[in-house]
C-alpha cells in the first residue's frame, strides 16, 4: 500500500512544488531532534517537559527540531498540530520539517475523495480528531466540511514545512538522502519516503552525520553517518529525541 501511495503521489507535479530546504552557516550550541509523533499528542507533551528542563540547564542558543509526521495513526493529531502552531515554553527555537505523511494528507485536503489513499494510511485517524467521523460521498459537500473543522492555521502550518535543513556537521530530514546528489539538489520525494536500506548500506553523507525518522526501530540507532530518531510512538508509546551538541557526545531523550 505505501508503495501505491508514493507512486500516486510521484504520477504527476506537486501539488506544492518542492519544499524549502533551510541552510545555517553556523550551527546552535544544541539541537533536539525529535522523531515521530504520529497524534501521541500527550506523550510529546511529556517529551517536551524533558527536553525544555534539559535546555535551561545549558547556556547557549537551542532549536528543538521536529522531522515530520506528525499526523495519522495516534488519537491526537489536531492537538498536534495545535501544539506545533504555538510557540514553545522555553528559550528555544522550533523548527518544524515536513514528513511523508504531511504531503498525503495534503493531497487529500486538496483532493478529498471518500476513496482517497490517505484514508487507510491512518488519515481516519486524523480526521477523527478534528471530531470527523462520517465522510459525505459528495465530493463538493466533502470539501466544504473539511474547511469548516480543519483551520486555516492547521493547512497553511503543513504548507509551509521545510523538507530539510543543514548546519555545518549535520543534515536533519525526515527519511533520508539520495546518494551522490547534492543537498540543494535533493527531491522531496527523496527526503520526505526514502529508506535507508533503499539507498545502500548508509545514508548518503558527505562530512556530516544525517538525523532522520520515518523507519521505525526499538531502539534509536546512533551510527557513524546516520542517526533514526523513530522509535514507532503510536505502536510502541515510545517517543524518542536526540541532544545534539557540539560540545557534548549525543544523548538520548526519550518518554512513554
Amino acid at each position: 500500500m505505501i508503495r501505491g501511495i508514493l507512486d500516486f503521489l510521484r504520477a504527476g507535479p506537486s501539488l506544492v512544488g518542492q519544499r524549502p530546504k533551510l541552510f545555517f552557516d553556523t550551527a546552535p550550541d544544541y539541537i533536539y531532534a525529535v522523531g515521530d509523533v504520529h497524534g501521541c499528542d500527550d506523550t510529546l507533551g511529556r517529551l517536551e517537559d524533558l527536553i525544555f528542563e534539559d535546555c535551561r540547564k545549558r547556556e547557549g542558543i537551542k532549536w528543538l527540531v521536529m522531522l515530520g509526521d506528525y499526523v495519522d495513526r495516534g488519537p491526537k493529531s489536531a492537538s498536534v498540530l495545535d501544539r506545533l502552531t504555538t510557540a514553545p515554553r522555553a528559550d528555544i527555537r522550533r523548527i518544524c520539517l515536513a514528513g511523508n505523511h504531511e504531503e498525503v494528507m495534503l493531497d487529500f485536503l486538496r483532493n478529498p475523495s471518500s476513496d482517497h489513499r490517505w484514508l487507510e494510511f491512518g488519515g481516519l485517524e486524523t480526521l477523527y480528531s478534528y471530531g470527523l467521523h462520517k465522510l459525505p460521498a459528495n465530493r463538493q459537500a466533502l470539501k466544504s466540511l473539511l474547511q469548516s473543522r480543519i483551520p486555516d492555521e492547521h493547512v497553511s502550518f503543513l504548507e509551509s514545512l521545510p523538507s530539510l535543513l543543514s548546519v555545518p556537521g549535520c543534515c536533519l530530514v525526515h527519511a533520508g538522502l539520495k546518494a551522490g546528489v547534492a543537498l540543494a539538489d535533493q527531491n522531496d520525494a527523496d527526503l520526505l519516503w526514502l529508506r535507508p536500506a533503499a539507498a545502500g548500506k548508509t545514508v548518503a553523507t558527505t562530512g556530516f552525520i544525517t538525523v532522520h525518522g520515518h523507519t521505525p526501530v526499538p531502539n534509536v540507532e546512533i551510527g557513524p553517518t546516520r542517526i533514526n530518531v523513530d522509535t514507532g510512538a503510536y505502536m510502541t508509546g515510545l517517543l524518542s529525541a536526540v541532544r545534539l551538541s557540539r560540545r557534548n557526545a549525543t544523548e538520548i531523550i526519550q518518554c512513554s
